[in-house]
């Protein structure tokens, strides 16, 4: 999608983001459409992460324009951001190890913005058998796959409009990744905007049609993930 185009449900221009003195993102910007899954690529240290915590407002940043669902969230915090319908799941899969998976879920439940609630932990479970089969578990008792797709079910169970998945498929198995992926091909299907943060390129294309590549801190590849594949295969 380039810039200017009015679809995009998440509009991010001329990013800029901060640690303490020393400046991490260099004039970022991206847009993604509802229904769209954008694999955000590059190696470790590149700013993937630090892309997703800035839209997010967990670090310090600035940015020329910066839009979620047509809400300027540049001076926004970010639980304010998350009710408009932004979901984050981090790569430290924040969730709450004393409760059990059904009640990690419930923790997660949002009115539906419009009226439909379109996920449910039934539905999850089917997504995520292996959730289903331990619903009454402690999160603390699982593999760090399940917390992972525990993260994401939970992020789901507020019905955004987008997500935000911090190196989703880093480390699971073969099975966990591939339930990973439909989870993703659903929230597609279901209008949902994805940008993933990525690695695992093989992973990113079976899920992404566009790839956007960072290094040091700068897009320099906004384009069809097929493409880039060909340039970096």
């Amino acid at each position: 999608m380039t810039p200017g185009q009015t679809s995009a449900i998440l509009d991010v221009r001329g990013l800029d983001a901060f640690y303490g003195q020393a400046q991490s993102l260099f004039g970022v910007s991206l847009q993604i459409a509802r229904g769209e899954a954008v694999a955000l690529v590059g190696r470790n240290g590149a700013g993937k992460s630090t892309v997703m915590k800035a839209i997010m407002g967990l670090i310090d940043r600035r940015a020329q324009a910066m839009t979620f669902a047509g809400h300027d969230i540049r001076t926004r915090p970010t639980h304010h951001i998350a009710r408009l319908g932004l979901g984050y799941v981090p790569e430290e899969r924040r969730i709450f190890t004393d409760l059990t998976v059904a009640e990690n879920l419930e923790v997660g439940r949002l009115p539906a913005r419009g009226g439909r609630q379109i996920w449910t932990s039934t539905r999850l479970y089917e997504i995520f058998p292996n959730l289903g089969e331990m619903a009454r578990r402690s999160a603390g008792h699982m593999s760090g796959g399940e917390q992972q797709m525990l993260s994401i079910a939970r992020t789901l169970m507020g019905n955004p409009d987008a997500v935000l998945l911090d190196e989703p498929s880093e480390g699971l198995s073969p099975l966990i990744v591939e339930q990973m992926g439909q989870a993703i091909v659903e929230m597609k299907r279901e209008g949902i905007a994805v940008l993933l943060s990525e690695q695992n390129l093989a992973f990113a294309a079976t899920v992404a049609e566009r790839a956007l590549r960072i290094e040091t801190g700068a897009i320099t590849f906004d384009g069809p993930i097929e493409q880039l594949m060909d340039r970096i295969g």
